[in-house]
């Protein structure tokens, strides 16, 4: 029963079995039974207290990073025009968490209606995508600047990036479209619950398989393997540096944030995509170990707090690890405080006043 709830979670509904509610569903291929893994109240408390940490550090963190690169610095540069729609990637996604939250610590029940089950699958779906897209076209940039600088500098150009960013945006969505079509409420009325599911017409494992292994390919091999040559690339080239080049405080900083870089990368998302892989193992019974199929069912939700953290990570270390960038939000910070604290001196000044003015009338009336 857990197997079935846990495939309920985001990102991991494909293909929900429900045959240990309904019965068997045609067209999908036998499932050898196994003891059902209690849900541990623990996970339902859990889960959604690290969900809303994630939230809040997370809207906190990108949303600064979109104020200053719009207000104060502008997205005049390739760099800058990937941060900024990674960061809007991230706030999309983030705006839907607290719903998955309060979903999780109510037992996969979905109490918010069909239509925001689906949109809310639908923003993790694409943040799944053109995050990872836009963290790749960020290496490959760098790549291109570090290692050609001035052979590069026509293709490095910002209208070229406002096309990419298109193309990325446009793949991400085009990527969403089976979740946009097949999420869906389901209701479970021995569980009491109304699951936020992903209901595929049959062959309901057809399609499971089809949707986890695009996740793993597209979402996570061929960038994967993108960022990680364009890492080595790029510290070949440091390394290989000479000159004054050579054993500079630059060049080491630079090598630190390669190697961040493809470590934040792998190690957020890598778990999550171990354990899709697994199940579709499972469901294609080339793994029929039931230790391992409650392995799966206990780590899928983990493996989400990892690669939702990302959404964390990015704006740290892409933009305030950056000398340019802590410098336009301290001056944004400068010029915007002082304005509002002023505001609320005048407020406070006038109420002063008046509490004066209204101490006078009452002296002035009680007479001598």
């Amino acid at each position: 029963m857990t197997a079935m709830l846990n495939n309920s979670l985001p990102f991991t509904t494909e293909g929900t079995n429900f045959s240990s509610v309904n019965g068997s569903l045609n067209g999908t291929l036998p499932v050898p039974s196994c003891p059902s893994v209690s849900l541990s109240d623990y996970q339902s408390e859990l889960i959604p207290a690290i969900y809303s940490i994630i939230f809040i550090l997370g809207f906190i963190g990108n949303s600064v990073v979109v104020v200053v690169l719009c207000l104060q610095m502008g997205c005049k540069t390739v760099a800058s025009t990937y941060i900024l729609n990674l960061a809007i990637s991230d706030l999309l996604f983030l705006t839907s968490l607290p719903l998955w939250a309060v979903y999780y610590a109510f037992g996969y029940n979905w109490i918010f209606g069909a239509v925001m089950c689906k949109i809310c699958g639908s923003l993790l779906c694409i943040n799944l995508y053109a995050s990872i897209f836009f963290i790749t076209c960020m290496s490959v940039d760098r790549y291109l600047a570090i290692v050609y600088p001035f052979r590069s500098q026509r293709r490095r150009s910002l209208c070229q990036a406002q096309s990419v960013t298109f193309l990325v945006w446009t793949l991400a969505c085009l990527s969403t479209l089976p979740t946009m079509c097949f999420r869906n409420t389901y209701n479970i009325p021995e569980l009491g619950v109304m699951a936020c599911v992903m209901d595929f017409p049959n062959p309901r494992e057809s399609w499971f398989v089809a949707m986890a292994l695009m996740k793993n390919i597209l979402g996570f091999l061929v960038p994967f393997t993108v960022i990680a040559s364009c890492c080595i690339g790029i510290g070949k080239h440091l390394l290989g540096a000479t000159g004054l080049d050579k054993n500079t405080p630059n060049r080491d900083r630079a090598l630190r944030m390669v190697v961040a870089v493809m470590l934040a990368f792998f190690f957020c998302w890598c778990p999550f995509h171990i354990i899709t892989f697994l199940d579709v193992l499972t469901r294609l019974n080339l793994i029929q170990s039931c230790g391992v199929k409650a392995m799966i069912d206990t780590a899928v939700p983990f493996t989400l707090c990892i690669a939702f953290a990302n959404s964390t990570i990015n704006p740290f270390l892409y933009c305030f690890v950056g000398i340019h960038f802590r410098e336009q939000f301290r001056r944004l910070s400068e010029r915007r405080l002082p304005h509002i604290f002023s505001k609320r001196g005048s407020t406070s000044t006038r109420l002063s006043s008046f509490s004066r003015k209204l101490s006078d009338v009452k002296e002035g009336t009680k007479g001598p």
